[in-house]
């Protein structure tokens, strides 16, 4: 949904508005954010003739390489990051923040932008400049990362817990392990692109000091999710091998009972084979009592095989 807001000082308090005519009213010094959700060309150029800046095309935020995704002039700052939904697809966003404007560009709806109005209309007086904006939109980002990878180890346990038996062994596992591993890796890249975010802004020499300790403990925050995508991916592993594991117990035993049948029907295959043979001179031929005699021994030599595979619990 197309939107535009413009978020103001006025009377000691934040102000919304969803017209550009807002700017010929207000102070340059009042404007604190500009969010441009899927908004025209039109106002996107408006604002770059207002605010002299560049806002970057569709193809540039989504194209941009990892190692480029931090720019900064001597009194600007344009930084591209990706934003995961709940259905683990990157939405890309560009922020651009000059004389402590912030300006937002993102073409869909996402949680963390909503819930960070919640918080500067809760709070106003925490929010002087875009910076802090920006900040907070960030913290906000890296708290539902957090409760992403939290629901991705709930789904890993639940999956664990049906690897109790090789009955339970089924293919549609093996696609869940690789699905999960999939979500935690996206879920890795998104927390690894917020770092070298972060990591620049604290390097910036014009980033309000009093926002500094807020940006490293992100830094800390996100290095702390580094740790649990690595659990998340060793459990995913031992998972893994762990259904390979018994696929192979599976098949040994299938294998095995293979193995034991053919082997007790091997003597009567051979006594039913020695006698099945043509010659004309057989001693056993007019033997009335040569059938039942061959069945004994057929049933004979098969128990005693079975009675040696279980004495040796091949059985």
């Amino acid at each position: 949904m197309s939107e535009l807001r413009i978020f103001y000082h006025e009377d000691n308090r934040i102000k919304i508005s969803k017209s550009l005519d807002i700017l010929k009213k207000v102070d340059l010094k009042e404007l604190v954010w500009i969010d441009l959700n899927d908004v025209s060309e039109e106002i996107e150029d408006k604002l770059e003739e207002f605010l002299k800046i560049y806002i970057q095309e569709d193809e540039e935020i989504e194209e941009i390489e990892m190692s480029s995704r931090y720019m900064q002039t001597d009194d600007s700052i344009v930084a591209n990051s990706n934003f995961l939904q709940e259905n683990y697809t990157v939405e890309p966003v560009s922020f651009i923040i000059k004389n402590g404007i912030l300006v937002s560009v993102r073409n869909t709806d996402l949680r963390s932008f909503s819930e960070t109005v919640k918080k500067i209309f809760a709070n106003t007086r925490n929010f002087l400049t875009g910076y802090h904006v920006l900040v907070t939109l960030l913290e906000t980002r890296v708290e539902y990362d957090a409760d992403m990878i939290e629901d991705a180890t709930d789904q890993i346990t639940s999956l664990s817990k049906t690897l109790n038996t090789e009955d339970d062994l089924d293919q549609d596992i093996l696609i869940r392990i690789k699905d999960l591993q999939e979500k935690v890796m996206i879920i890795r890249q998104n927390i690894m692109d917020k770092q070298r975010v972060v990591s620049n802004m604290l390097k910036c020499d014009f980033f309000p000091t009093e926002l500094l300790p807020r940006l490293a403990m992100i830094i800390k925050d996100i290095n702390s999710l580094f740790e649990y995508t690595r659990f998340g991916f060793d459990r995913l592993d031992y998972l893994q091998d762990t259904f390979l594991g018994l696929v192979n117990l599976q098949q040994n035993k299938i294998i095995k009972i293979f193995t034991v049948v053919s082997v007790i029907f091997m003597p009567p295959t051979l006594i039913a084979s020695i006698y099945g043979m043509n010659f004309k001179h057989l001693p056993e031929l007019d033997w009335k009592l040569g059938y039942p005699i061959s069945l004994l021994m057929m049933i004979g030599f098969s128990g005693v095989v079975m009675l040696y595979f279980r004495r040796k619990k091949w059985l």
